[in-house]
């Protein structure tokens, strides 16, 4: 994949060149190109000039405009080349001594640098933009995914890690928390999230990691005198300096409720792992450039956070920003996919003409917008109650909003996100299944999305906890109809009706499934329902945004014609 200013001149050219006709051996198909992924993205620059104030606005553009160029030039090469030189784990010197020295390419390491003069994950701790920060933040996160090689997932721990330590860290982690939020590189700090054990993921109840009290265990920001012991089959980014880790200190009762939290600083002053050993590193279908290994904990030391016991519950806010993440992450995928298989179509020729004036080729990349579009609106509505709530300006209704949503967008994102992938992959042909045109790591990646922080099914169950120990499901409810009651224009009441009787629908039906077991069988059905109404409502205000102000004008007739094929899909 290249990028359009650099094209030669006799691209495009078919198979006629200086005046001459080529025989059919000599037919070279022109690459897909990237332009500035600001520039070229209407809805992004639309979401910001309907969601942002006009001075942040300016000083956004300017940013992201620079940065969108970033991403398709000096970032792009370090994704590919970091891809191309995975992680490789050296377990012993040439002594013999048990090293387990995880190497790294140089283009992953300049990407965590990029990361921290960038200010990816300290935007939204800056808070220069108040609750909007986030906004600012995610949207430079949207350019920089697709384009990363999935440094994104080492940003996200780090991220959520921060936040956990800002709502129950104390002094003990201020200097953690300081080396997470900087946008220093020489100090700048990434994390990891060790929660998965040989007994699954998802249920961390059964969490095997035993954390006993031990003399010389301190790290170096001073910490309770815990050693850890146990595995941990799936640590992402453990390269990282630090971890935050589930573990039962002894003596507590089982299940979810007897787990602490501690952060584990990683190694000492020479490099050395503290009572760390890396059994392997994982081989995965996708995020190859991504350090991800097996652990024993062997007395590693850690700090015991927000107090014993209640891990789980405490473990939310940092699982709020993963979660955000995961679904910026996923949007940002579908968005690079659509745009190389739409720029791929105007070089395509086929039967006589190009795949962009195939009318069903046409409608299947439209198809493909619309829920990139809707999905898009959804996942940056989460990201806006989670500025609220981390500045102290949400509303209890926001707040109710905010849980239901959290899941919901995650899981919803992410499938969508695979199917994406796919129909992009199909859209290029065979080229699209070899793997040196880069085209298949665009599905390989988008497949984690679904699994980790959560898998479908298990989000779809917690939703239904929102809706039956919280007030989230009436906070969601009369947030949407008071959203859809400030749509007045007579060009969507067709599909503001449309949305209220699939609210309508999707309440009849909860109703009617009043037993636990027949909630429990309908969960994911709920979910994505929450999700579709959701973005078809986010959808129907950017509609009327975008046709009553001069901002929004580039960007209309998409708005308008993404919900009308929203609205026609059902999930």
């Amino acid at each position: 994949m290249t990028r359009k200013r650099h094209e030669r001149e006799e691209e495009g050219n078919g198979l006629r060149e200086l005046g001459r006709v080529m025989p059919p051996s000599e037919f070279y198909q022109p690459a897909p190109c990237l332009d500035n992924q600001y520039e070229a993205d209407s809805l992004l620059r639309g979401y910001l000039a309907w969601r942002v104030p006009a001075p942040m606005l300016r000083a956004l553009h300017s940013e992201l405009g620079r940065f969108g160029e970033r991403v398709v030039t000096d970032i792009a090469a370090l994704g590919r080349a970091a891809e191309a030189q995975p992680p490789r784990l050296v377990p012993y010197d040439a002594w013999g001594r048990r090293i387990d020295d995880i190497v790294v390419s140089d283009a992953w390491r300049e990407l965590d640098r990029i990361s921290a003069v960038e200010g990816l994950v300290a935007i939204a701790y800056e808070r220069a933009n108040g609750e909007l920060s986030r906004v600012h933040q995610m949207a430079k996160l949207y350019l920089f995914h697709p384009s990363s090689s999935t440094y994104s997932c080492p940003l996200a721990m780090g991220d959520g890690a921060a936040r956990f330590l800002e709502v129950h860290g104390d002094e003990r982690t201020r200097n953690a928390f300081e080396h997470l939020t900087t946008r220093d590189p020489a100090r700048f700090w990434t994390s990891g999230q060790w929660m998965t054990e040989r007994t699954g993921g998802s249920d961390v109840s059964a969490t095997s990691t035993i954390a006993r009290p031990g003399e010389s265990a301190g790290v170096a920001s001073g910490a309770e005198p815990y050693r850890l012991f146990g595995t941990k089959w799936f640590t992402s980014a453990t390269t990282s300096q630090m971890a935050i880790a589930l573990a039962r200190i002894d003596g507590a009762p089982a299940g979810g409720r007897g787990l602490s939290a501690f952060l584990v600083e990683l190694r000492d002053a020479t490099g050395a792992l503290r009572g760390i050993r890396v059994n392997r590193l994982k081989d995965k279908l996708g995020t190859r450039a991504l350090p991800t290994a097996e652990l024993t904990l062997d007395g590693a030391p850690g700090t015991l956070v927000g107090g014993a016991g209640d891990g789980v519950r405490k473990i939310a806010s940092m699982f709020n920003v993963t979660r955000v993440y995961n679904a910026v992450a996923a949007v940002a995928g579908m968005r690079r996919a659509i745009v190389l298989a739409q720029d791929y179509a105007t070089k395509r020729t086929a039967f006589g003409k190009p795949l962009i004036e195939q009318p069903l080729h046409r409608e299947t990349l439209a198809d493909l917008d619309a829920v990139e579009r809707g999905c898009f609106l959804l996942a940056f509505h989460a990201v806006e109650l989670l500025g609220k709530e981390e500045c102290g300006t949400a509303t209890e209704r926001d707040l109710g909003v905010l849980r239901l949503l959290t899941p919901v967008v995650k899981l919803y994102t992410a499938k969508h996100a695979v199917g994406v992938a796919s129909e992009a992959l199909e859209a290029f042909g065979g080229a699209g299944y070899i793997e040196d045109t880069g085209i298949p790591q665009l599905l390989r990646d988008a497949q984690v999305l679904p699994i980790w922080e959560g898998t479908t099914n298990v989000l779809s169950l917690d939703v239904l906890r929102a809706i039956e120990r919280t007030d989230a499901w009436t906070a969601w409810r009369t947030d949407i109809e008071l959203r859809l009651d400030a749509i007045d224009q007579p060009s969507l009441v067709g599909a503001v009706e449309q949305i209220r009787a699939r609210i309508e629908a999707l309440a009849r039906s909860m109703q009617a499934a009043r037993d636990a077991s027949t909630l429990e069988t309908n969960a994911r059905r709920i979910a994505f329902a929450i999700a579709h109404v959701s973005a078809s409502a986010r959808l129907a205000e950017y509609a009327l945004w975008s046709a009553t102000h001069p901002a929004g004008a580039h960007d209309a007739a998409a708005a308008a014609d993404s919900l009308t094929r929203w609205l026609a899909s059902s999930s």
